[in-house]
């Protein structure tokens, strides 16, 4: 829009306060604002434009007309700005940059709930809290979890009726104490949603109520004189207030608050938040936000402090900014601290995006060296499977056979994500009979890793298993057996839509199909696939010699192997001469052969 055709409506635009709309083309939203007076802040578009950034000078370049709507406040402009964002998503609206794949601790929705880590939340009435940023942090919480509150991990449907029926029996987890055994109902669903209640609040950061309900535990068994069970209570104490004390206490006056820092380097804003809960800092995440103009800090701010909330579920009724701001919700009490603890929480969140801009520009300059491609692709993959280690030592497996006949499998080694053809290695399985996939992968996982342990041989850091859930458990349960689950990364993928599973998480992940990681893994899982027909062909095709040699009249077992090393099919035994036959086996013996292929 040209400052001619503004100056023609500008005294049909009203001083008050509302939200205005740069549309483009095709009446395309590009901007979405917000202004105490309308006329005044759109009339700054149209000024002196040597003084406006570049963005700017596009927007009303690439504006073919104005749209603005008039509210009865600055808070009403807000929260209508706010929507209009959310459902237009403007080209030169601030973009929050988030490419994260967050970690979340679900209680399911279901009778007797489990709890479980997951990176997708599913609006089905399950329980999330997180996200945590800290994959570690979600493994400490889970496995305290874990120590203080036996629940059950079987993803069984405990319906009264299922449970009144005698449809299941207790496992193993219920006879090494891992669980109270709920369905056969050995513990009420009363106990059990009470003790759920304590996980939420280990989770909410309410420690107090948790340490309360351990005491009385142990005081009950105490009483009753059950005093082995009253020990084991006991250590369960001491776990609890060892993950407590490591816990950060920022102010013992301070109970539920969000903290909220800012500060803009070049086009991109970055908002520090952390999370108190009682006290006790429980989350802290940086947003990183994109300018396509030049948003004033407040504005940034007012936009970005609803997501993080929502993305953290939180629901503090007090929060901490370093500058006045009006936000959609009039309900939250907004403060700007000059001294005292709030102040040194505000400090704490501008040291952190200090630290985190100066490890940034640090990152930026190392990048920009020479970065092999395998070292990005690893990276990528890193980054996408969400590992706390890099990948430099892949290993994947696959099943083949033929209508149950020959079962084989391969295990392919990718290391600095290139093929080691020479670490490949090929499996007969042994033990499963008939077509069994599952008991296959089983099988040949234990055998392969019970083997390196015993030979001293590093692990791979990522295991994939060519195959959805059913290969993934199967995989898994001989990595539990050999105890070393915790110590390396297995995923499964499944061929039709590509999907990756993580063992204990039930919905898939979707890698990007144009990543260069995606394409590691394919290859990998391709490579396996290869890597196992060929050795079961070539198992089919001895078999086959084999038998065609057994067949000969005269001709046993022992000589049929010694030929069968020795030429390895049948047109190269025919192709032989016969004194070359003759050496192997025999004059008597090679006669025979010779003649039998003749007829």
């Amino acid at each position: 829009m040209r400052t001619e055709d503004f100056k023609a409506i500008v005294e049909h635009i009203p001083h008050e306060p509302g939200v205005y709309r740069f549309l483009g083309e095709d009446d395309v939203i590009l901007y979405v604002g917000k202004a105490k007076s309308l006329r005044n802040r759109l009339s700054s578009y149209f000024g002196d434009k040597k003084d406006h950034p570049y963005k700017t000078v596009a927007l009303t370049r690439n504006a073919f007309k104005i749209e603005f709507t008039v509210v009865g406040s600055e808070q009403d402009a807000l929260l209508l700005e706010s929507t209009m964002i959310k459902k237009y998503q403007p080209r030169y609206n601030v973009m929050l940059k988030d490419g994260k794949s967050y970690t979340y601790i679900c209680i399911k929705n279901e009778k007797f709930p489990r709890v479980f880590f997951t990176r997708k939340v599913v609006r089905d009435g399950s329980a999330y809290f997180g996200p945590y940023t800290s994959k570690y942090r979600v493994t400490i919480l889970l496995e305290i979890i874990k120590k203080l509150f036996t629940l059950r991990t079987c993803t069984l449907h405990l319906s009264n009726e299922n449970i009144k029926k005698g449809k299941f029996k207790v496992c193993l987890e219920y006879h090494i104490k891992n669980c109270l055994g709920p369905c056969e109902a050995l513990e009420s669903e009363f106990e059990y949603n009470y003790k759920i209640e304590q996980v939420k609040n280990v989770l909410r950061g309410n420690f107090s109520n948790v340490k309360k309900y351990i005491v009385e535990q142990m005081k009950t068994y105490a009483d009753n004189l059950e005093f082995e069970k009253a020990q084991l209570i006991k250590e369960k104490l001491i776990a609890f207030d060892d993950y407590q004390s490591k816990s950060t206490v920022v102010s013992t006056t301070i109970k539920d608050i969000d903290v909220f820092a800012i500060k803009k380097d070049g086009q991109i804003a970055y908002v520090n938040y952390l999370k108190i809960i009682n006290g006790v800092l429980i989350n802290t995440d940086i947003t990183e936000l994109i300018m396509n103009l030049d948003e004033e800090p407040e504005d940034l701010l007012a936009f970005a402090i609803p997501v993080i909330r929502e993305k953290f579920n939180s629901i503090a009724p007090e929060i901490i900014v370093p500058i006045k701001l009006i936000l959609p919700d009039d309900k939250i009490i907004a403060q700007v601290p000059k001294r005292g603890d709030k102040k040194k929480l505000l400090d704490l969140a501008e040291k952190n995006i200090d630290y985190f801009i100066l490890q940034k520009r640090k990152d930026d300059v190392s990048h920009k060296k020479t970065v092999s491609s395998s070292e990005r692709i690893l990276t990528t993959l890193k980054k996408d499977l969400q590992m706390d280690v890099m990948p430099l030592h892949i290993e994947c497996f696959d099943n083949s056979n033929i209508q149950g006949t020959n079962p084989v499998s391969s295990c392919v080694v990718f290391k600095n994500a290139k093929p080691s053809n020479k670490d490949y290695r090929h499996f007969k399985v042994k033990t499963v009979i008939g077509p069994d996939d599952f008991a296959s992968m089983e099988e040949v996982v234990f055998r392969r890793y019970k083997r390196l342990l015993e030979e001293n041989k590093p692990l791979p850091q990522l295991i994939i298993i060519d195959g959805g859930k059913g290969q993934l458990s199967s995989a898994v349960s001989s990595l539990e057996k050999l105890e070393i689950l915790d110590k390396v990364t297995v995923i499964g993928v499944a061929k039709r839509l590509e999907e990756i599973f993580f063992p204990g998480d039930s919905l898939p992940l979707y890698i990007n199909k144009k990543s260069e990681s995606l394409k590691l893994i394919q290859q990998a899982r391709n490579e396996a696939h290869r890597f196992a027909i060929t050795f079961h062909r070539d198992q089919r095709s001895k078999n086959f010699l084999g038998t065609q040699l057994t067949n000969i009249p005269g001709i046993g077992k022992v000589t049929s192997e010694k030929l069968l090393k020795k030429f390895g099919s049948v047109t190269r035994l025919k192709d032989a001469d016969q004194e070359e036959i003759q050496q192997l086996v025999g004059k008597s013996n090679a006669e025979k052969i010779i003649n039998f292929f003749d007829e």
